[in-house]
Protein backbone atom coordinates (compact mmCIF):
# COMPACT_ATOMS: atom_id res chain seq x y z
CA UNK A 1 0.00 0.00 0.00
CA UNK A 2 1.76 3.22 -1.07
CA UNK A 3 2.26 6.08 1.39
CA UNK A 4 -0.83 8.58 2.26
CA UNK A 5 -0.13 12.16 1.38
CA UNK A 6 -1.26 14.63 4.29
CA UNK A 7 -2.91 17.67 3.17
CA UNK A 8 -1.00 21.23 3.68
CA UNK A 9 -2.58 22.75 6.71
CA UNK A 10 -4.15 19.62 7.82
CA UNK A 11 -1.54 19.07 10.75
CA UNK A 12 -1.44 22.58 11.89
CA UNK A 13 -5.63 23.12 11.72
CA UNK A 14 -5.43 19.72 14.23
CA UNK A 15 -2.96 21.30 16.65
CA UNK A 16 -4.85 24.56 16.49
CA UNK A 17 -7.94 22.37 17.56
CA UNK A 18 -6.01 20.58 20.07
CA UNK A 19 -3.80 23.77 21.77
CA UNK A 20 -8.07 24.76 22.44
CA UNK A 21 -9.63 22.04 23.66
CA UNK A 22 -6.41 21.78 26.46
CA UNK A 23 -6.77 25.44 27.56
CA UNK A 24 -10.49 25.69 27.50
CA UNK A 25 -11.45 22.41 28.24
CA UNK A 26 -14.83 21.93 27.43
CA UNK A 27 -17.58 19.31 28.40
CA UNK A 28 -18.35 18.34 25.18
CA UNK A 29 -15.49 17.84 22.25
CA UNK A 30 -18.19 17.58 19.32
CA UNK A 31 -19.51 20.95 19.84
CA UNK A 32 -16.63 22.78 20.79
CA UNK A 33 -15.57 21.13 17.76
CA UNK A 34 -18.12 22.53 15.51
CA UNK A 35 -17.90 25.96 17.11
CA UNK A 36 -14.13 25.84 16.38
CA UNK A 37 -14.22 25.24 12.75
CA UNK A 38 -17.09 27.24 12.21
CA UNK A 39 -15.42 30.22 13.67
CA UNK A 40 -12.25 29.32 11.51
CA UNK A 41 -14.35 28.87 8.14
CA UNK A 42 -16.02 32.20 8.86
CA UNK A 43 -12.60 34.05 9.25
CA UNK A 44 -11.52 32.77 6.08
CA UNK A 45 -14.30 33.87 4.44
CA UNK A 46 -13.76 37.46 6.10
CA UNK A 47 -10.11 37.56 5.26
CA UNK A 48 -10.64 36.43 2.07
CA UNK A 49 -12.96 39.35 1.10
CA UNK A 50 -10.72 41.74 3.22
CA UNK A 51 -8.10 40.88 0.64
CA UNK A 52 -9.87 42.32 -2.59
CA UNK A 53 -11.81 45.24 -0.75
CA UNK A 54 -9.22 48.37 -0.02
CA UNK A 55 -10.48 50.86 2.12
CA UNK A 56 -9.51 54.15 1.23
CA UNK A 57 -10.17 55.42 4.09
CA UNK A 58 -10.48 54.38 7.97
CA UNK A 59 -12.78 56.27 10.47
CA UNK A 60 -12.59 56.58 14.25
CA UNK A 61 -9.62 55.15 16.62
CA UNK A 62 -6.65 52.53 15.24
CA UNK A 63 -4.95 51.09 17.62
CA UNK A 64 -1.56 51.14 15.11
CA UNK A 65 1.25 49.23 16.25
CA UNK A 66 4.86 50.88 16.66
CA UNK A 67 5.95 49.33 13.62
CA UNK A 68 4.39 49.25 10.27
CA UNK A 69 4.54 46.76 8.46
CA UNK A 70 3.49 46.30 4.36
CA UNK A 71 0.24 45.42 3.16
CA UNK A 72 2.12 42.03 2.06
CA UNK A 73 3.53 41.21 5.55
CA UNK A 74 -0.22 41.90 6.92
CA UNK A 75 -1.04 39.57 4.06
CA UNK A 76 0.79 36.84 5.55
CA UNK A 77 0.20 37.00 8.32
CA UNK A 78 -3.53 36.95 7.96
CA UNK A 79 -3.50 33.79 6.18
CA UNK A 80 -1.07 32.02 9.03
CA UNK A 81 -3.52 32.59 10.95
CA UNK A 82 -6.77 31.04 8.63
CA UNK A 83 -5.34 28.14 8.88
CA UNK A 84 -3.82 27.40 12.66
CA UNK A 85 -5.94 29.77 14.93
CA UNK A 86 -3.02 29.92 17.00
CA UNK A 87 -1.73 33.02 18.18
CA UNK A 88 -0.05 35.27 15.94
CA UNK A 89 1.89 38.20 17.32
CA UNK A 90 -0.70 40.69 18.11
CA UNK A 91 2.18 43.31 17.54
CA UNK A 92 1.96 43.15 14.40
CA UNK A 93 -1.85 43.44 14.19
CA UNK A 94 -3.58 46.85 13.73
CA UNK A 95 -7.15 46.43 14.99
CA UNK A 96 -9.65 49.61 13.60
CA UNK A 97 -12.83 48.77 16.13
CA UNK A 98 -15.19 50.61 13.67
CA UNK A 99 -13.75 48.56 10.41
CA UNK A 100 -16.90 46.00 11.78
CA UNK A 101 -18.69 48.63 13.46
CA UNK A 102 -22.16 47.68 11.90
CA UNK A 103 -21.11 43.66 11.49
CA UNK A 104 -23.13 41.62 13.29
CA UNK A 105 -21.81 38.36 11.43
CA UNK A 106 -19.27 37.61 13.30
CA UNK A 107 -19.59 33.92 15.40
CA UNK A 108 -21.01 34.09 18.33
CA UNK A 109 -18.46 32.36 21.09
CA UNK A 110 -20.95 30.77 23.98
CA UNK A 111 -19.42 28.53 26.47
CA UNK A 112 -21.94 26.78 27.80
CA UNK A 113 -22.29 26.58 31.76
CA UNK A 114 -24.69 25.61 34.45
CA UNK A 115 -26.61 27.46 36.73
CA UNK A 116 -24.23 27.39 39.56
CA UNK A 117 -21.64 28.64 37.26
CA UNK A 118 -23.17 31.45 36.00
CA UNK A 119 -24.03 32.95 39.07
CA UNK A 120 -20.35 32.66 39.98
CA UNK A 121 -19.50 34.48 37.10
CA UNK A 122 -21.89 37.31 37.46
CA UNK A 123 -20.59 37.63 40.72
CA UNK A 124 -16.89 37.80 39.65
CA UNK A 125 -17.55 40.25 37.00
CA UNK A 126 -20.37 42.66 39.05
CA UNK A 127 -17.50 45.21 39.82
CA UNK A 128 -15.32 45.08 37.02
CA UNK A 129 -15.33 48.68 35.00
CA UNK A 130 -14.45 47.34 31.86
CA UNK A 131 -18.23 46.04 31.32
CA UNK A 132 -19.96 48.95 33.31
CA UNK A 133 -20.63 50.61 30.11
CA UNK A 134 -21.74 47.67 28.38
CA UNK A 135 -25.90 47.43 27.71
CA UNK A 136 -27.24 44.28 29.22
CA UNK A 137 -27.28 42.33 26.20
CA UNK A 138 -23.64 42.69 25.59
CA UNK A 139 -23.25 42.15 29.17
CA UNK A 140 -25.28 38.67 28.91
CA UNK A 141 -22.93 38.21 25.69
CA UNK A 142 -19.80 38.37 27.11
CA UNK A 143 -20.62 36.34 30.43
CA UNK A 144 -21.85 33.61 27.51
CA UNK A 145 -18.48 33.82 25.51
CA UNK A 146 -16.54 33.43 28.98
CA UNK A 147 -14.39 29.69 29.94
CA UNK A 148 -13.58 29.01 33.61
CA UNK A 149 -10.23 28.55 33.91
CA UNK A 150 -8.56 26.70 37.32
CA UNK A 151 -5.03 27.05 38.67
CA UNK A 152 -2.87 25.88 40.60
CA UNK A 153 -0.13 26.80 42.62
CA UNK A 154 2.98 28.68 41.08
CA UNK A 155 1.20 28.25 37.60
CA UNK A 156 2.21 31.08 35.27
CA UNK A 157 -1.37 32.97 33.87
CA UNK A 158 0.81 35.23 31.57
CA UNK A 159 4.10 35.69 30.75
CA UNK A 160 5.51 39.33 30.09
CA UNK A 161 6.62 39.55 26.17
CA UNK A 162 4.33 36.86 25.12
CA UNK A 163 1.46 37.67 23.04
CA UNK A 164 -2.13 38.28 24.52
CA UNK A 165 -4.76 35.67 24.16
CA UNK A 166 -7.55 35.80 26.92
CA UNK A 167 -8.84 38.89 29.88
CA UNK A 168 -9.39 37.41 32.50
CA UNK A 169 -11.77 38.04 35.53
CA UNK A 170 -10.60 36.89 39.00
CA UNK A 171 -13.36 34.77 40.76
CA UNK A 172 -10.73 33.06 43.41
CA UNK A 173 -7.23 33.18 44.47
CA UNK A 174 -4.37 35.52 44.78
CA UNK A 175 -1.50 36.32 42.30
CA UNK A 176 1.26 37.93 42.36
CA UNK A 177 2.56 40.35 39.60
CA UNK A 178 6.27 40.63 38.32
CA UNK A 179 7.95 42.99 36.21
CA UNK A 180 11.38 42.61 34.89
CA UNK A 181 13.15 45.49 35.92
CA UNK A 182 16.97 45.15 34.58
CA UNK A 183 16.81 41.55 33.85
CA UNK A 184 15.59 41.29 37.32
CA UNK A 185 11.95 40.21 38.02
CA UNK A 186 10.29 42.46 40.66
CA UNK A 187 7.02 41.50 42.43
CA UNK A 188 5.36 44.93 42.11
CA UNK A 189 1.81 44.12 43.52
CA UNK A 190 -1.05 41.36 43.48
CA UNK A 191 -4.48 40.53 43.08
CA UNK A 192 -6.19 39.05 46.29
CA UNK A 193 -9.18 37.01 45.63
CA UNK A 194 -10.85 39.77 42.70
CA UNK A 195 -9.65 42.17 40.09
CA UNK A 196 -9.33 41.57 36.61
CA UNK A 197 -5.88 41.27 34.23
CA UNK A 198 -4.63 41.29 30.37
CA UNK A 199 -6.95 43.51 28.73
CA UNK A 200 -4.01 46.20 27.61
CA UNK A 201 -2.12 43.42 25.43
CA UNK A 202 -5.56 42.96 23.85
CA UNK A 203 -6.51 47.34 23.73
CA UNK A 204 -3.57 48.17 22.08
CA UNK A 205 -2.12 45.09 20.63
CA UNK A 206 1.52 44.61 22.29
CA UNK A 207 3.31 42.29 24.40
CA UNK A 208 2.30 41.40 28.05
CA UNK A 209 3.55 43.65 30.08
CA UNK A 210 3.68 41.72 33.08
CA UNK A 211 3.94 38.17 34.36
CA UNK A 212 1.24 37.01 36.42
CA UNK A 213 1.99 33.76 38.71
CA UNK A 214 -0.84 32.29 40.89
CA UNK A 215 0.44 31.77 44.72
CA UNK A 216 -2.81 28.98 45.49
CA UNK A 217 -5.04 27.12 43.79
CA UNK A 218 -7.66 29.41 42.22
CA UNK A 219 -10.39 30.09 39.70
CA UNK A 220 -10.36 32.51 36.71
CA UNK A 221 -12.76 33.58 33.70
CA UNK A 222 -11.25 33.94 30.60
CA UNK A 223 -12.63 36.11 27.03
CA UNK A 224 -10.89 35.17 23.90
CA UNK A 225 -8.68 38.40 22.48
CA UNK A 226 -11.81 37.90 19.37
CA UNK A 227 -14.95 38.21 21.70
CA UNK A 228 -12.73 40.94 24.03
CA UNK A 229 -12.13 42.95 20.42
CA UNK A 230 -15.85 42.43 19.36
CA UNK A 231 -17.82 43.42 22.53
CA UNK A 232 -14.61 45.58 24.95
CA UNK A 233 -12.43 47.28 22.53
CA UNK A 234 -15.27 48.56 20.28
CA UNK A 235 -17.04 50.01 22.92
CA UNK A 236 -14.55 51.60 24.26
CA UNK A 237 -13.29 52.80 20.81
CA UNK A 238 -17.23 55.01 21.17
CA UNK A 239 -16.17 55.69 24.76
CA UNK A 240 -13.34 57.31 24.00
CA UNK A 241 -14.64 59.40 20.98
CA UNK A 242 -17.42 60.55 24.31
CA UNK A 243 -14.91 61.25 26.43
CA UNK A 244 -11.61 62.40 24.69
CA UNK A 245 -12.70 65.94 24.95
CA UNK A 246 -13.46 65.44 28.26
CA UNK A 247 -10.22 64.28 29.72
CA UNK A 248 -8.20 66.61 28.02
CA UNK A 249 -9.59 69.32 30.25
CA UNK A 250 -8.67 68.17 33.41
CA UNK A 251 -5.85 69.85 35.00
CA UNK A 252 -4.61 66.53 37.17
CA UNK A 253 -4.07 64.61 33.79
CA UNK A 254 -1.85 67.12 32.17
CA UNK A 255 0.92 65.69 33.32
CA UNK A 256 0.04 62.59 31.24
CA UNK A 257 1.24 61.72 27.70
CA UNK A 258 -1.67 61.86 25.11
CA UNK A 259 -1.46 57.51 25.03
CA UNK A 260 -1.55 57.82 28.60
CA UNK A 261 -4.93 59.83 28.99
CA UNK A 262 -6.67 57.45 26.37
CA UNK A 263 -5.56 54.60 28.35
CA UNK A 264 -7.92 56.26 31.22
CA UNK A 265 -10.40 56.41 29.15
CA UNK A 266 -10.56 52.41 28.59
CA UNK A 267 -10.43 51.92 32.24
CA UNK A 268 -13.50 54.36 32.84
CA UNK A 269 -16.68 53.39 34.44
CA UNK A 270 -19.39 56.45 35.06
CA UNK A 271 -22.06 56.52 37.86
CA UNK A 272 -24.95 58.70 38.39
CA UNK A 273 -26.20 60.57 41.68
CA UNK A 274 -29.21 61.89 42.57
CA UNK A 275 -29.18 65.13 44.88
CA UNK A 276 -27.96 64.36 48.48
CA UNK A 277 -26.72 60.68 47.56
CA UNK A 278 -23.61 59.73 49.66
CA UNK A 279 -20.88 58.70 47.27
CA UNK A 280 -17.93 58.50 49.71
CA UNK A 281 -18.41 57.52 53.46
CA UNK A 282 -15.90 58.44 56.05
CA UNK A 283 -13.96 55.76 57.95
CA UNK A 284 -14.54 53.39 54.99
CA UNK A 285 -11.77 52.07 53.23
CA UNK A 286 -10.72 53.60 49.43
CA UNK A 287 -11.69 51.30 46.24
CA UNK A 288 -11.49 54.14 43.29
CA UNK A 289 -11.21 57.23 42.78
CA UNK A 290 -13.69 59.90 41.22
CA UNK A 291 -13.44 62.76 38.36
CA UNK A 292 -16.67 64.89 38.58
CA UNK A 293 -17.82 64.75 34.89
CA UNK A 294 -21.40 66.99 35.30
CA UNK A 295 -22.82 68.24 38.51
CA UNK A 296 -20.77 69.46 41.59
CA UNK A 297 -20.39 67.12 45.07
CA UNK A 298 -19.71 68.71 48.17
CA UNK A 299 -17.08 67.13 51.00
CA UNK A 300 -18.50 66.86 54.68
CA UNK A 301 -15.80 65.84 57.49
CA UNK A 302 -17.77 65.01 61.10
CA UNK A 303 -16.62 68.09 63.53
CA UNK A 304 -14.46 66.91 66.53
CA UNK A 305 -15.65 67.27 70.19
CA UNK A 306 -13.73 69.29 72.74
CA UNK A 307 -12.53 65.63 73.69
CA UNK A 308 -11.16 65.32 70.45
CA UNK A 309 -13.62 62.94 69.96
CA UNK A 310 -15.63 62.66 66.23
CA UNK A 311 -18.67 64.40 66.46
CA UNK A 312 -22.07 63.78 64.49
CA UNK A 313 -22.19 66.63 63.43
CA UNK A 314 -20.57 66.88 59.34
CA UNK A 315 -18.87 70.30 58.19
CA UNK A 316 -18.62 70.82 54.82
CA UNK A 317 -14.68 71.59 53.84
CA UNK A 318 -14.75 72.06 50.10
CA UNK A 319 -16.84 71.59 46.52
CA UNK A 320 -15.53 69.45 43.19
CA UNK A 321 -17.29 70.63 39.96
CA UNK A 322 -16.69 69.51 36.57
CA UNK A 323 -13.28 68.43 35.74
CA UNK A 324 -11.98 68.55 39.29
CA UNK A 325 -11.68 64.79 41.12
CA UNK A 326 -11.63 63.51 44.79
CA UNK A 327 -11.34 60.60 46.38
CA UNK A 328 -7.26 60.28 46.19
CA UNK A 329 -6.46 60.92 49.77
CA UNK A 330 -6.90 57.26 50.86
CA UNK A 331 -5.48 55.87 47.85
CA UNK A 332 -2.56 57.52 48.05
CA UNK A 333 -2.01 57.49 51.65
CA UNK A 334 -3.47 54.18 51.95
CA UNK A 335 -5.90 55.20 55.09
CA UNK A 336 -9.54 54.84 55.17
CA UNK A 337 -11.65 58.00 53.74
CA UNK A 338 -11.28 60.82 55.52
CA UNK A 339 -14.09 62.60 54.55
CA UNK A 340 -17.54 61.82 53.62
CA UNK A 341 -18.21 63.03 49.76
CA UNK A 342 -22.14 63.96 48.46
CA UNK A 343 -24.04 64.92 44.96
CA UNK A 344 -25.61 68.75 44.90
CA UNK A 345 -27.88 67.82 42.88
CA UNK A 346 -27.87 65.29 39.80
CA UNK A 347 -24.60 64.43 39.87
CA UNK A 348 -22.33 62.04 37.15
CA UNK A 349 -18.83 60.81 38.14
CA UNK A 350 -16.23 58.80 36.29
CA UNK A 351 -14.55 56.08 38.03
CA UNK A 352 -11.30 54.21 37.92
CA UNK A 353 -10.79 51.38 40.54
CA UNK A 354 -7.65 51.16 42.58
CA UNK A 355 -5.82 48.73 40.73
CA UNK A 356 -5.69 50.84 37.19
CA UNK A 357 -5.37 54.23 39.63
CA UNK A 358 -2.26 52.31 40.59
CA UNK A 359 -1.13 51.45 36.93
CA UNK A 360 -2.22 54.27 35.26
CA UNK A 361 -1.67 57.52 37.92
CA UNK A 362 1.73 56.69 38.70
CA UNK A 363 2.91 60.20 37.09
CA UNK A 364 -0.16 62.26 39.01
CA UNK A 365 0.85 61.54 42.15
CA UNK A 366 3.35 63.95 42.87
CA UNK A 367 0.87 66.31 41.99
CA UNK A 368 -1.72 65.09 43.95
CA UNK A 369 0.88 64.86 46.94
CA UNK A 370 0.82 68.43 47.13
CA UNK A 371 -2.59 69.21 46.87
CA UNK A 372 -3.05 66.98 49.69
CA UNK A 373 -0.75 68.94 51.69
CA UNK A 374 -2.65 71.78 51.19
CA UNK A 375 -5.71 69.67 51.90
CA UNK A 376 -4.65 68.56 55.39
CA UNK A 377 -3.43 72.27 55.66
CA UNK A 378 -7.37 72.89 55.73
CA UNK A 379 -8.46 70.43 57.97
CA UNK A 380 -5.52 71.47 60.45
CA UNK A 381 -7.00 75.44 60.42
CA UNK A 382 -10.76 73.82 60.85
CA UNK A 383 -10.38 71.30 63.16
CA UNK A 384 -6.72 70.96 64.60
CA UNK A 385 -3.90 68.42 64.41
CA UNK A 386 -6.01 65.96 65.96
CA UNK A 387 -7.89 64.89 62.55
CA UNK A 388 -4.92 64.49 60.16
CA UNK A 389 -4.45 60.94 60.35
CA UNK A 390 -7.63 59.44 60.47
Amino acid sequence: MGSVEIPVGLKELLQGYTVEVLRRRPPNLVEFAVQHFAHLQENQRKQHVKKHTIKSARKGVSFDTPSSKTAKDNDEEEEEEIFSDRRVSVCAEAYNPDDDEDDDSEPRVVHPKTDEQRRRLQDACRDILLFKTLDQEQFSEVLDGMFEVLVKPEEHIIDQGDDGDNFYVIEKGVYDIFVQKDGVSVCVGKYDNKGSFGELALMYNTPRAATIIATEEGALWGLDRATFHRLIVRNNAKKRRMYEAFIECVPLLKCLELSERMKIVDVLGAKAFEDGERIIMQGEMADCFYIVESGEVKIMIKSKTKAGQEGNTEVEVARCTRGQYFGELALVTNKPRAASVYAVGETKCLVIDIQAFERLLGPCKELMKRNISQYEDQLVALFGSSVIGQ
